[in-house]
């Protein structure tokens, strides 16, 4: 799909608020209603953000160390990329041929060691006000997409600003900006018949055409009707829903059949490939953010997520059995999008950021009953990677220790990442945010930009 116009903001007709439109149990007007238009116009920066569900191993992935003693050094060969310096895993060898089209930043770190505390971290820039061992904990502080949504406001052409892929960031959540900048969360666009915008009107209307009935009928009778100024916010905000839907440029960024059948294999048939495309997709038509949730690229009993335990969610053996066939997916699909971003004239556009909660321990363990030998929780070092948004490529930035298990040279805080992706929007991050207490938040209370990108 060609790259669209930017356009401005326009007026639209109010309609009748019909029925809900579900979407992930929230209401698309709802979802809409509080994205009021605050941002600048004009062509817009976005993001994409791959989430690496569990923490990836920084050693078995882009910071291996293989002089490292044995029980430390990482199980898996590494490879010379196309930049000196940045060798990376043996089975990230289509990243390792465009490693001048991304930098890797080495030396990340912070304090959570659980699940759901370090995601928050990691995508708000702020600690979570209580620390649960459980993984239960949730933020009190919107991540970057919600942010980003309520900054930008409404697109004229009913493009979703913030959209997950398949699922949403489970420990973040709008707060204080309201459910309406929660993400439109998709599904598995690798399955058969995916089509995101079957969305029905309290379970009837199935067409659009059936929609666009329902509305006719209640724009007759709310002629008829006295009704409170109110309502017209609320109309506003259901019509904005409506365009959502029978949009055809929202159409278009999610229909993948238009899409060369080539690519698409290259990107790879599964849940990571197809989600790569489809986020280019949404991004080339103008939505700002698009997680995409890395868990596993298929189901199956031989895949795991890459919280890299002993026994990871009970799969006897050892770790790397897992991690090497989950490598060659990312490979593809990370490899296929960051190269066609780029030939698309989207890297100055577009910024990729690949991430997870935190690190893997330096030391493998071994894990009884059946010894599986994993690599625990590490926050004190971890690896990230950045492709496009105009930044240097084809860098390294920090260094860790031997044992890849602390921070050598140029320590990197999350707030620090973060404040180099909000300055790609164009975003304030001492803009000023207040709570249900009236209680004043900037977005980042620390971090700078890193200077090397």
């Amino acid at each position: 799909m060609p790259l669209m116009k930017c356009r401005g903001q326009q007026s639209r007709r109010d309609v009748l608020r019909v029925g809900s439109l579900a979407l992930g149990g929230l209401g698309l007007p709802g979802l809409l209603s509080a994205r009021e238009v605050s941002g600048r116009g004009g062509c817009e920066t976005a993001v994409i953000v791959l989430f690496l569900h569990g923490g990836a191993s920084q050693l078995e992935t882009f910071d291996l160390k293989p002089e490292a003693p044995d029980g430390i050094r990482s199980v898996i060969r590494p490879i010379r990329s196309a930049v000196p310096g940045m060798d990376l895993c043996e089975h990230l060898s289509g990243l390792a041929r465009i490693s001048d089209r991304f930098t890797l930043i080495r030396s990340l770190n912070h304090a959570m060691s659980v699940h759901s505390d370090g995601q928050i971290e990691v995508m708000t820039g702020k600690a979570p006000t209580k620390v649960d061992p459980t993984s239960q904990s949730r933020g009190d502080h919107p991540d970057l997409g919600h942010i980003t949504s309520h900054l930008r406001g409404l697109h004229p052409e009913g493009m979703p600003r913030y959209v997950a892929i398949p699922s949403a960031l489970y420990a973040t959540r709008p707060t204080y900006l309201g459910p309406g900048h929660a993400p439109f969360t998709v599904s598995d666009p690798s399955r058969d018949g995916f089509d995101p915008l079957k969305v029905a009107i309290d379970g009837g209307a199935r067409s659009l055409e059936d929609r666009r009935g329902l509305l006719r009928q209640l724009d007759v009778l709310r002629r008829g009707v006295d009704r409170p100024a109110s309502w017209d916010a609320m109309d506003r905000y259901q019509a904005q829903a409506f365009t959502l839907l029978t949009s055809s440029r929202v159409a278009e960024a999610f229909d993948l059949d238009r899409e060369d059948a080539g690519l698409r294999d290259r990107n790879g048939r599964h849940r990571w490939g197809q989600g790569c495309l489809l986020a280019r997709r949404l991004v080339e038509a103008e939505t700002s953010i698009v997680s995409l949730f890395i868990d596993t690229p298929q189901d199956g009993p031989v895949f795991t997520n890459w919280d890299d335990h002993p026994g990871n969610a009970g799969r006897p053996g050892h770790f790397a059995d897992y991690l090497r066939r989950r490598l060659a997916y990312l490979d593809q699909a990370l490899s296929t999008l960051v190269a066609d971003i780029a030939a698309r004239g989207l890297d100055r556009r577009v910024l990729v950021v690949v991430t997870g909660e935190f690190g893997r321990t330096p030391r493998i363990r071994s894990g009884p009953p059946d010894g599986s030998q994993g690599r625990d929780h590490w926050p004190q070092a971890y690896s990230a990677l950045v492709a496009g948004g105009g930044l240097r490529m084809g860098q390294v930035v920090g260094e860790t220790d031997s044992e890849a298990a602390y921070p050598r040279e140029r320590p990197v805080s999350p707030q620090d990442l973060l404040a180099t992706v909000y300055r790609h929007l164009e975003i304030d991050t001492g803009h000023v945010f207040r709570d249900h207490l009236d209680r004043p938040f900037p977005i980042l209370s620390e971090g700078r930009p890193i200077a090397e990108l």
